[in-house]
């Protein structure tokens, strides 16, 4: 499966341009979230249970043992990328992300930083201190999680933010030269393949650098669990997502770089779909229908 010759992907992108393999490796900063913490709400956004994507155990160690334990294992590249992935990596007071995110930086074979965020916690001094990174010649993203550009759906999803705070803090990342990666999510309750269609260009029309797609996961400890467990949230289907999210690639212009186009949840925490606990299924899935049906950018 060669899909970097159907999507630019980000570990090719990598590849061309720093001439060797850069692994990402997953950092967890013991951050909380504005959504959980009270300052916004509590329970976090429907969808959400950080143990199905994060080791929670992880928090408790310094960002150099984590980076340490994890390149140790890796054996397919020698250069990384530091990754803050796990609930909201700008959420602190800036001194103190400076503190952590240079713990990364200082670290031999670390070329930069991969920092996800809302868009409602990334304030400009935040913003300039990872512009100074970047001008420092480490690679900088800045991966702010949307999810959808329709604010009803934004609303319904307890996100807490609407997609014009989105929008501003995409244009106040760029006019600064940062990198902005963009998460959406195929099969939230209530939108169709026409919707996330929309949602693609609103979000190409505000400008993006880099695009994360991933279907719509169960997961337990979520609110979306109850209402999966009473019958009343159907999840999609392994076709639905090919189809929806294919379409999504083939409308999106050659030079935006996707970090992803599926994911999987791990088990237990996953409860459907089943097919979601194996991501080579969607990944293969994709595969075969921009071969089919053309490549990133056919469909403009």
């Amino acid at each position: 499966m060669q899909l970097h010759t159907v999507v630019n992907m980000f570990g090719a992108d990598l590849q061309r341009r720093y001439g060797e393999k850069i692994h990402k490796i997953t950092l967890h900063g013991g951050f909380s979230c504005p959504n959980r913490d009270g300052t916004l709400g509590r329970g976090g956004c429907t969808f959400c249970n950080v143990a199905s994507f994060a080791d929670e155990n992880a928090q408790y160690d310094s960002i150099e043992e984590q980076l340490s334990q994890q390149s140790g294992k890796i054996t397919r590249a020698k250069r990384y990328l530091a990754y803050f992935q796990a609930y909201t990596s700008t959420y602190a007071e800036v001194e103190l992300l400076r503190e952590m995110y240079e713990s990364a930086l200082t670290q031999a074979d670390v070329v930069g930083l991969c920092v996800g965020t809302r868009p409602d916690c990334v304030p400009e001094a935040v913003l300039d201190l990872l512009q100074s990174y970047q001008q420092q010649g480490y690679e900088v993203w800045l991966e702010l999680g949307l999810q959808t550009a329709h604010d009803k759906t934004l609303k319904r999803i307890n996100r807490g933010h609407d997609f014009a705070c989105y929008q501003a803090t995409t244009r106040a990342a760029r006019e600064r030269g940062l990198k902005v990666s963009c998460h959406l999510i195929s099969g939230l309750p209530g939108e169709t393949a026409a919707d996330n269609l929309i949602t693609l260009e609103r979000v190409l029309d505000t400008g993006v650098e880099g695009i994360k797609l991933h279907p719509l996961h169960i997961v337990d400890g979520s609110t979306m669990a109850k209402a999966w467990r009473a019958g009343r949230l159907p999840v999609i289907s392994l076709e639905e997502y090919v189809a929806t999210a294919g379409e999504m690639i083939r409308h999106t212009p050659p030079d935006v770089i996707y970090h992803r186009i599926c994911a999987s949840a791990r088990r237990p925490t996953l409860l459907a779909p089943d097919w979601c606990s194996n991501r080579w299924l969607g990944m293969n899935g994709l595969w075969q229908y921009l071969l089919a049906n053309g490549g990133q950018g056919s469909a403009l």
